[in-house]
């Protein structure tokens, strides 16, 4: 039965995988021991989560509404406690410690926001539209993403706003009705501009337009990223030879910004091979999900690819000063537990769909 089921995996999406956990281990080894033996870690949990997952029942789980709201509002109570709690990283409270854990409750609520909205919009797709359904829906989004943006953290708030988002695209939808929604969305943009975005959150963006305003300050993270990538060349600089990053001009090179680091080391061959890399992940994502046999496990897969498709282009977009520096990670590439970890969940929970559409 096991030796049935490591057949019948998605190998190549978990390839892919293990190869962007190649790029990261290579980089973080010579960046930073302490970096590296931690992600190594990680990067094993990440594994036993993905292989115990697919011998697990999520059906179990996925047709049971009522725990899923259960895991929806324990992911916003820890959000909730992230928020009221005084202590900063990195100038936010997206951490939560309990005890000598600490991790992100974004990414779980990433998670759960996924399976809660499939198992919605599984049911009523075609009604997806209508202003009940509309509504209930993005309380599901809108409430996660402005706790997350209180911590502040615009990033993953663009990031849940962004699965709910396509969740709707993808239902049957009147170009009267999507006319309406692009409208709403730019009158939220302003509305945001004026009265939420923090002084910093405006400067960033003024930065991105304005490439050269502030060099040491807002723009500072941007400029060392361009130098990082365009001094790389083709082929880069070799394996611990980045200057920005060994010399720790290049901040968050670990995380934010390993993408500019690794293309440094590697040079622009490196950088397309894990862009390569990356879009052989979606593509795999979107395949399962097209074979998938119900309507649930087409908007789980449809929710991962929406989640990891949005991080990489933000990430993608601050590392080649395309768009504001968002401080989102690179999924399986960047340094870090949380969102590894959620990511090998929802991976999991892809294999087990695969495994099921190939019965």
């Amino acid at each position: 039965m096991i030796i049935l089921r490591l057949k019948k995996i998605d190998w190549w999406l978990l390839a892919a995988i293990f190869l962007l956990a190649a790029f990261s281990l290579t980089f973080l080894f010579g960046y930073s021991q302490r970096f590296f033996w931690r992600q190594l870690v990680w990067y094993v949990l990440a594994l036993i989560i993905i292989f115990v997952g697919i011998n697990f029942n999520w059906r179990l789980i996925i047709n049971q509404k009522g725990f899923l709201l259960v895991l929806y509002w324990l992911s916003i109570i820890f959000l909730i406690f992230s928020n009221l709690q005084n202590k900063l990283v990195r100038g936010t409270t997206s951490w939560l410690s309990i005890g000598n854990l600490q991790f992100e409750p974004a990414e779980i609520v990433k998670m759960t926001l996924i399976l809660i909205l499939a198992s919605f919009f599984s049911r009523r797709h075609l009604e997806a539209w209508q202003g009940k359904n509309i509504l209930i829906s993005s309380l599901y989004a809108w409430l996660p993403a402005i706790l997350v943006a209180f911590q502040p953290d615009l990033g993953s708030a663009v990031v849940l706003i962004g699965i709910w988002a396509g969740f709707l695209l993808m239902s049957k939808i009147s170009k009267k009705r999507l006319l309406w929604g692009t409208v709403f969305i730019l009158v939220l943009l302003i509305l945001s501009w004026i009265f939420f975005l923090k002084p910093y959150q405006q400067d960033r963006i003024i930065g991105f337009l304005f490439p050269a305003h502030d060099p040491l300050g807002i723009n500072y993270n941007a400029i060392q990223a361009k130098i990082a990538i365009g001094s790389a060349g083709f082929l880069g600089k070799g394996f611990m030879a980045g200057t920005q990053s060994q010399f720790h001009f290049l901040p968050e090179a670990q995380a934010d910004f390993i993408f500019a680091a690794l293309v440094e080391e590697w040079g622009v061959f490196g950088g397309c091979l894990i862009i390569l890399t990356f879009i052989v992940i979606i593509a795999r994502l979107i395949q399962i999900g097209l074979k998938a046999k119900s309507n649930s496990w087409k908007f789980i897969s449809l929710g991962t690819v929406l989640a990891l498709a949005i991080q990489f282009f933000l990430n993608l977009g601050s590392n080649l000063a395309l768009l504001p520096v968002t401080g989102i990670t690179f999924p399986f590439l960047s340094y870090g537990g949380s969102s590894l970890l959620t990511n090998a969940f929802l991976i999991s929970i892809i294999q087990y769909i695969n495994l099921e559409s190939s019965i």
